[in-house]
């Protein structure tokens, strides 16, 4: 499956690769030229639609890969972290920025939500950088090709534990205490984690630290 064919630069790699291609564009002018560069290609699916608004599932099971528009980069990888195990793999060509977000450690500044839900469901690897002269015209920031590999381990409760990290990182400059006490009140005082902030808990911490505070309020 690939996500914002465009002019069909990356189409004509994966085909050859590929027993079926569905190919998800937003523009009806591209899907129309589209249709007519790959006139004859019976295993190429075009579809005009919006990948935030379609769903992915009806074609899978399926690798999907895509040179994401960079605006709309995170709420598509976002999308990615909620299908299931009938999509195993995705390679994102993004902006290097976000690439960073994605790759992220504990402690440093790029860490924040979507490190943490995208690092909780998939090992994610840097597959190269990518400068601006490869692209035409050239953009004024750099890009890196990510692979996000789906974890065979499928974590309990998903979204109620995503719902808890995205509070811890409410404001992400403040502490655990001032972001989740609206949540829990006093409970969280009494947490070993309260004084720190978001950013600086590993990936395992956030699960441990959820299941303790709803203990607490038991």
């Amino acid at each position: 499956m690939e996500i914002g064919p465009g002019r069909g630069a990356l189409t004509g790699h994966l085909l050859p690769f590929c027993e079926e291609l569905h190919a998800v564009e937003i523009d009806a002018r591209l899907t129309a030229s589209l249709a007519a560069k790959f006139a004859g290609q019976p295993k190429l699916h075009i579809h005009h639609a919006d990948v935030l608004a379609t769903d992915l599932a009806q074609w899978g099971p399926a690798v999907i890969a895509g040179n994401l528009p960079y605006y709309i980069t995170s709420p598509i990888v976002e999308r990615f972290l909620q299908l299931d195990s009938q999509f195993p793999a995705a390679v994102f060509l993004m902006q290097w920025e976000v690439a960073q977000r994605l790759l992220a450690k504990p402690h440093s500044r790029d860490y924040g939500y979507l490190t943490v839900a995208t690092q909780t469901v998939c090992q994610v690897e840097l597959v190269c950088k990518v400068p601006p002269s490869a692209f035409s015209p050239p953009p004024k920031v750099e890009s890196a090709a990510l692979r996000l590999t789906r974890r065979a381990e499928i974590t309990p409760n998903l979204p109620a534990l995503l719902e808890f990290v995205g509070r811890c990182f409410t404001h992400k400059r403040k502490t655990l205490r001032n972001n989740l006490r609206p949540f829990y009140g006093t409970n969280i005082e009494g947490m070993p984690e309260a004084g720190l902030r978001a950013e600086q808990l590993e990936l395992t911490q956030f699960t441990d630290l959820r299941s303790r505070l709803a203990k607490s309020r038991e």
